[in-house]
């Protein structure tokens, strides 16, 4: 069986299992195993929301029997009030929580299927997605972003100067990347694959191919901030107006770090 049958398999079994063990009103598969199975592939897992009757929402959480009997699990971490992540002996991950009816509203997902439900249910089905409930992650205009943007290559590459080269690394590599991120819509034509309303980071290479081929030089690692520095200014000089006194600070202290790097190899 390939991966991707075996995947919504496993699936199906947990809810035959919560039949069996009752308590249980609703299965909702999210994300590539809700209404997004056309990108299952072999690196996909679980996601998945179990719904229950009031007063059965300790019983799921704390006594995990109902995924033992479909298969048993090597390795179980309680990361929220509400679920767990899990690895099932095959190899199988998944992430799920467990919500009384009336929680359901207060979560945010997308793509959500009912893979099952108790034949006595008659409540209402949950929405695809909870829109109400999804952070914004696409902004609207590029001045906040790019602005942003820039003032993480000044503050960056500052700190790399004074040798705090993480926090440098996280602002020129991580933070400001992000900021672009939010407006790559407004920069590039997207291409309809699945975006995800949790991360912009997710299938961007599908989504917006050119913009994939540029970024490596942008994120060059740990031992070359100043050099990725200098790669995303110069995109953001191309597609914004950029102070240009700001330009020159962030130009000048990137050749100062590197000068500095040269220096330090000379020695």
């Amino acid at each position: 069986m390939i991966r991707t049958e075996w995947l919504l398999q496993r699936l199906d079994e947990i809810g035959r299992s919560l039949e069996r063990k009752g308590g249980a009103l609703l299965l909702l598969g999210v994300g590539s195993v809700g209404t997004e199975t056309g990108r299952l592939d072999d690196y996909s897992d679980l996601d998945f929301f179990v719904i229950v009757e009031p007063g059965q929402k300790d019983r799921y959480i704390d006594r995990l029997d109902w995924l033992e009997e479909v298969h048993p699990l090597a390795y179980a971490f309680k990361n929220s009030d509400v679920g767990y992540k899990i690895l099932f002996e095959d190899g199988i991950y998944g992430e799920y929580a467990v919500f009384e009816e009336s929680e359901l509203a207060d979560a945010s997902y997308s793509g959500g299927r009912v893979v099952w439900k108790d034949p006595a249910y008659t409540g209402k089905e949950p929405l695809i997605s909870s829109s109400n409930r999804l952070p914004v992650l696409k902004k609207s205009s590029l001045d906040y972003p790019l602005n942003e943007a820039l003032t993480n290559l000044y503050v960056g590459l500052g700190r790399y100067a004074r040798g705090e080269r993480l926090s440098a690394a996280r602002f020129i590599q991580s933070y400001a990347i992000d900021s672009i991120l939010s407006v790559l819509h407004l920069l590039e034509q997207e291409v309809e694959y699945y975006p995800d309303p949790f991360g912009n980071e997710r299938r961007l290479e599908k989504r917006f191919p050119r913009f994939a081929e540029i970024i490596g030089q942008m994120m060059q690692g740990y031992d070359h901030v100043p050099e990725s520095a200098l790669r995303i200014l110069d995109f953001l000089e191309e597609v914004y107006p950029v102070n240009p006194r700001l330009s020159a600070e962030i130009r000048r202290l990137a050749d100062r770090t590197c000068q500095q790097e040269s220096t330090s190899i000379d020695s």
